[in-house]
């Protein structure tokens, strides 16, 4: 969906009629590539082996290629020349740094701590979740609610820069520290600074220089009319279908785990709702009462509320293995993020019709 195109509201503030059909009825779809992921998985067993047979870094390459075509798109729309005007707002990128590596891993710690007690291997998982910042699928959700594009980028961006630093450092901290220093049963656990840069590489930085690309040459050869006018509506939807695509591959390669444990996955699903709730939540009472627009405030949110599964599930299967408690709560990060961020995706659009801004100041 390219946000530039959106109709804005009229008066009424029926904005969701006026989306496109199959943006409308997203929330459909994920169910739909959800329940196809799962009979998949159980229709055909030997699934698992046969995808992770060929991988890309750690991540199977089905995923990855659903991964990159999610990306690719939403990054091919990005007015580069406008990125200074983020980077220049240090309003918005202190709150976000805030927001996602001192409140989020402190959050989701606490939650996993209160909400799981007795099932140390489902608290560890979550709270590895809570450490991997998204990176991906925040620029749909973004996208989709109309938020601002450019800053997404440049948030997403210091993200990867941050978990390429930070990830193994904060893992140190909350899963072994900082429950000692709180009298609390710690688990000892190690990661590969690589791993994670080579993850970010690859699903960040590849789809962000073909973006980088496409826009330079495309309104270099044909002119920035002909690009956002026709070449953007027809790549546009390539990012849902990729963002699809990769729901039904994680469901058919973890979905007999799902299945097989209910109870567990509600237990697990309990503290990711409340955390979804307040982060983006709290975004949105940070970005309003700072005095951002809708489209910053609205990125500020959801780049908060969104983690990066992939590296999660990535780094719960490496270091304990497939069928590993932290890697099923990893697994159910997606199961719960895909229909709440969406889910939230409509809220933000039915705030975008009462959104006030604070009136500027007088000359």
């Amino acid at each position: 969906m390219n946000p530039e195109s959106t109709p804005v509201a009229s008066a009424d503030g029926d904005v969701l009629r006026k989306l496109p059909f199959l943006d409308r009825f997203l929330p459909v779809w994920t169910l739909v590539a959800m329940a196809a992921g799962l009979l998949l998985g159980s229709a055909v067993p030997g699934l698992q082996t046969v995808l992770d047979a060929v991988r890309i870094g750690p991540v199977s390459l089905p995923i990855a290629l659903g991964l990159l075509l999610m990306m690719y798109p939403v990054l091919a729309k990005v007015r580069y020349d406008r990125l200074g005007t983020v980077t220049r707002d240090r309003r918005t990128m202190v709150l976000s740094l805030v927001l996602n590596w001192v409140l989020g891993p402190a959050l989701m710690f606490a939650l996993a701590w209160l909400l799981l007690p007795d099932l140390p291997g489902y608290r560890t998982g979550l709270i590895i979740v809570g450490l991997a910042r998204c990176i991906a699928m925040v620029i749909i959700w973004n996208d989709l609610a109309c938020g601002d594009r450019e800053a997404a980028a440049v948030l997403v961006a210091l993200n990867s820069v941050f978990q390429v630093v930070m990830f193994g450092v904060l893992g140190w901290f909350y899963l072994d520290l900082l429950p000692s220093w709180l009298g609390l049963q710690g688990q000892d656990i190690s990661f590969s600074p690589w791993e994670i840069a080579r993850s970010v590489v690859i699903f960040l930085g590849i789809p962000l220089v073909a973006g980088y690309l496409s826009r330079r040459i495309g309104e270099r050869v044909k002119g920035r009319q002909w690009y956002e006018g026709k070449f953007l509506p027809r790549i546009g939807p390539v990012a849902l279908y990729g963002l699809l695509f990769t729901i039904v591959m994680l469901f058919a390669l973890q979905g007999g785990t799902i299945t097989s444990r209910p109870l567990d996955v509600a237990r697990i699903a309990l503290p990711l709702l409340a955390y979804f709730a307040i982060m983006w939540g709290g975004g949105y009472l940070l970005g309003k009462a700072s005095g951002l627009s809708y489209p910053r405030t609205t990125t500020l949110a959801f780049t908060a509320a969104g983690n990066n599964f992939e590296l999660a599930i990535a780094v719960a299967i490496g270091v304990f293995g497939v069928t590993s408690g932290q890697a099923l709560a990893g697994v159910v990060g997606p199961l719960i993020e895909v229909p709440v961020l969406v889910g939230l995706v409509y809220v933000s659009l039915w705030l975008r019709t009462r959104w006030v801004e604070k009136a500027p100041p007088p000359a």
